[in-house]
């Protein structure tokens, strides 16, 4: 006898994009159907909130679906992308004045149409992520989400040891103060030295303005990681789409 055809009936309501549980499972990169079965059959999937059920049917569009803890997004639709920005690419999707925008790394490479998820400027490089997601996207740019992000910046040296409490201790912009997560120095190099930075909000050159207000005028600046994607070794100007686990990662990382 087939698991499904011992299934208990539900009484869940059956929306008009509703599909067979496992169909959505295996659409979604889970695994194989039968794989898909397995872990419904062992209470391993939840759809709303509720332990699922072989039989089941789910609709990818509007359902929150977990697996072994985890957020599932399970629309196809969405798209989730990695970028590695290179130094004097503008972030934004087209520019006005014909400078090398995003859309030159992405535009040719997925059919839907995707937005960056925060900014790097011209003169920075490294991690942006890009999606046609707008409610995660709105909750990685909003600070009370408090989403932190690295930075491996080349700056004018030599370090004071002490510079890491006076970061961590906080620093008056003019926009207000900020303090940053975690500092230390990676290298050093004659007059240069190279420190990683992690803070968990985005104003405008927030990173520059704050190395320059202590004395350590950044040369160049690389995004690293946002919340817990990493930049890796990405090659600069290519892109990656971002797998199962690490979509998961950020949705747990806004608190979904």
């Amino acid at each position: 006898m087939r698991r499904d055809d011992r299934a208990p009936k539900t009484d869940a309501p059956v929306f008009e994009g509703a599909e067979r549980l496992q169909k959505v499972l295996a659409a979604a990169g889970v695994g194989s159907r039968r794989a898909c079965e397995d872990l419904i059959f062992r209470r391993r999937v939840t759809v709303n909130g509720k332990v699922a059920q072989l039989g089941d049917r789910a609709d990818p569009t509007r359902d929150v679906i977990f697996v072994d803890g985890e957020r599932l997004q399970a629309d196809t639709r969405l798209v989730y992308l990695a970028l590695n920005k290179p130094r004097g690419v503008v972030s934004t999707m087209a520019d006005e004045r014909g400078r090398t925008a995003l859309s030159d790394f992405v535009g040719h490479r997925v059919e839907q149409r995707v937005y960056h998820v925060g900014r790097l400027d011209a003169d920075s490089e490294g991690l942006l992520l890009l999606t046609n997601d707008g409610n995660l996207a709105h909750r990685l740019t909003h600070p009370s989400y408090g989403v932190p992000k690295t930075y491996l910046c080349e700056v004018a040296g030599p370090i004071p040891r002490n510079l890491g409490k006076r970061l961590a201790a906080g620093v008056e912009l003019e926009d207000g103060p900020v303090t940053v997560d975690s500092f230390k120095v990676v290298d050093t190099l004659g007059k240069t030295a190279q420190v990683e930075l992690t803070l968990h909000e985005g104003r405008k050159h927030i990173v520059r303005r704050l190395l320059a207000e202590v004395g350590h005028p950044v040369a160049r600046l690389v995004r690293t990681s946002i919340g817990p994607i990493r930049l890796g070794d990405l090659r600069a100007g290519r892109t990656r789409r971002l797998t199962n686990a690490e979509v998961a990662a950020l949705f747990k990382a806004v608190g979904d």
